[in-house]
């Protein structure tokens, strides 16, 4: 292979392909899902007038108390809401969720695709859909167009903690997210750090994403389908992952000019 051969290639149908599909998954699930979340307080209060007007049939003035009546009803609104609140936060969530994996795997997709048109191996192919998600960043860095300098790249790592602690719950990726990206935890008023007193408070339930965060991290995937190049060649890799490397090793076949990381 010479210099300018291409190694990974994003041609144009398949870009739009990739965008459109996932605006489409965006969009949908607004209109499906997130929209019936609009009208909360108005659907607490009907609630609370459902469950009196059922109540008030068996009103008997004599054994009940009026006022005993409507604040049960009030509390039933109170609990109505907070069951929709917990319902349309996890909604979020795992819409979210939904639009990162379908990125991860057309991303993973795309990239094994790609190796296949040049290497006949399989080790590689496999590494690709195993690593983590980290791993797969450097190999996106090793390809030359500064991947983790873009401006979207701290949306998309923000993205994948949040689904991480949706996914898992406590753990390390609650602890990256409750330090790097606290804005995604209400209570912890954008300050907390995972040694802060306040920090005992939090939990995975705590996480939180609005409709202004979901559109940031659908904004971020969109710019990033955007951005790949066109054709990555052989010139332009600077050092392929120690991962990648040695996958391709495995099946004695090596990218000419290619180094790994340390």
């Amino acid at each position: 292979m010479t210099d300018d051969y291409v190694l990974f290639q994003m041609w144009g149908h398949r870009r739009r392909s990739l965008i459109d599909g996932h605006q489409f998954y965006v969009e949908r699930a607004r209109n499906r899902l997130l929209n019936q979340f609009g009208n909360m307080e108005a659907d607490a209060d009907q609630a609370s007038k459902d469950w009196l007007k059922k109540a008030s049939r068996h009103f008997d003035p004599d054994r009940h108390d009026e006022g005993d009546i409507y604040d049960a009803a009030e509390q039933v609104g109170v609990d109505f809401y907070q069951l929709l609140s917990d319902m349309r936060d996890q909604t979020y969530l795992s819409v979210v969720a939904g639009m990162y994996h379908g990125w991860d795997k057309q991303l993973r997709s795309w990239l094994a695709g790609e190796v296949h048109h040049w290497y006949s191996g399989s080790a590689a192919s496999k590494k690709i859909w195993s690593v983590n998600a980290e791993k797969i960043e450097d190999l996106l860095q090793s390809q030359g167009w500064g991947f983790n300098s873009k401006p979207y790249h701290r949306m998309m790592d923000a993205c994948r903690l949040v689904v991480n602690v949706y996914k898992h719950g406590d753990g390390s990726s609650f602890e990256d997210l409750k330090t790097r990206y606290p804005e995604y935890l209400p209570g912890s008023n954008h300050g907390v750090t995972s040694n802060s007193p306040a920090a005992s408070y939090l939990d995975h339930t705590d996480v939180k994403v609005s409709d202004a965060q979901l559109q940031s991290f659908s904004d971020a995937i969109v710019a990033f389908w955007r951005d790949v190049p066109e054709n990555t060649r052989i010139k332009d890799i600077q050092h392929l992952p120690c991962w990648f490397a040695t996958a391709v090793a495995q099946d004695q076949a090596k990218v000419p000019g290619a180094k790994c990381f340390p």
